[in-house]
């Protein structure tokens, strides 16, 4: 019998810990242009897809951060017609995107064709109902360069990147969020994916940082999410206007039903509203980082 492969989770080796993976069987390895790829399917998650060292996605758990990540600016924002997604390759936020029948445009800015290619192969349960929608538009591009120069206004922006290493190093920054900011509609919501505060407080408490000088609001939110280890996973929030993350339960309610009512699986108004309560160790991590101190709201240290 073949010795089994174990495939490890190497993000958070300089601080001790890997996390392996039984892969039964590898259906697909190589190395593009930007980064390393392999995607294995393992007897709990389904197929479990890993760029440089990082879980990106499973099909057992992909619905939490695709419903999460997409659903709570869209229904706190009440009025989207137009979404940018930089990154997400795989199309997941996008099918989770075109739920939504308000939704008029969808354009997906993504910096490797490679792994577009890729998902249409592997993962058809997510590119399929989304590249053939004429709603939806792909581009493939650098994220960076196309916030800093596009003409086009979205009213929300959904950054669904790798961690803070390699070409989604930048996707991190100040300047970055700036260009979200300048190519935002008026009230627009900017969404990015910032890691798990209890290994990476300083990524959630930047990008926040950021974000507090640059909107009126800067926060984040929180889901759990099995294979991205470690516990609570952040998402951050950055508008200017305030209420949006305050957004009644009752109005989470009716916004659904007139989007559609689609079935989710972990999203409901109830678990939205709660998300913004952050833990005290992460709202502790966004003050001693100063991302509590400017505007967008206190951290949990101050009345």
């Amino acid at each position: 019998m073949a010795e089994r492969r174990w495939m490890s989770e190497t993000l958070f080796e300089e601080i001790g810990l890997r996390t392996s993976y039984a892969a039964d069987r590898v259906l697909f390895e190589d190395a593009t242009e930007h980064q390393h790829m392999v995607l294995f399917e393992n007897q709990t998650f389904g197929k479990m897809l890993m760029l440089d060292g990082a879980t990106q996605v499973t099909t057992r758990d992909e619905f939490v951060y695709h419903e999460m990540m997409t659903h709570v600016p869209i229904l706190a924002h009440g009025a989207v017609r137009d979404v940018l997604i930089v990154g997400g390759g795989d199309c997941g936020i996008a099918e989770e995107v075109l739920k939504h029948e308000r939704v008029a445009r969808v354009v997906q800015v993504e910096i490797d064709a490679a792994v577009v290619e890729f998902s249409k192969t592997h993962f058809p349960e997510f590119t399929g109902p989304v590249l053939d929608n004429p709603r939806f538009e792909l581009v493939i591009a650098d994220g960076m360069d196309f916030v800093a120069t596009t003409e086009r206004r979205f009213d929300v922006i959904i950054v669904d990147s790798t961690d803070p290493q390699g070409p989604g190093a930048v996707l991190f920054t100040r300047e970055f969020y700036a260009g979200c900011k300048r190519c935002l509609t008026d009230g627009g919501v900017l969404v990015t994916q910032n890691g798990v505060p209890f290994f990476q407080p300083e990524e959630v408490a930047g990008s926040v940082a950021h974000f507090r000088s640059l909107f009126a609001e800067g926060t984040c939110y929180v889901a759990a999410i099995p294979t991205y280890v470690g516990g609570h996973m952040a998402m951050g929030f950055a508008t200017d206007d305030r209420a949006l993350r305050r957004t009644p339960v009752e109005t989470l309610e009716r916004r659904y039903a007139e989007a559609g009512r689609f079935p989710t699986r972990y999203w409901t108004p109830e678990v939205q509203a709660a998300a913004f309560a952050l833990p005290r160790f992460i709202a502790d991590a966004l003050v001693e980082a100063g991302a509590g101190a400017g505007a967008g709201g206190s951290g949990s240290k101050k009345p």
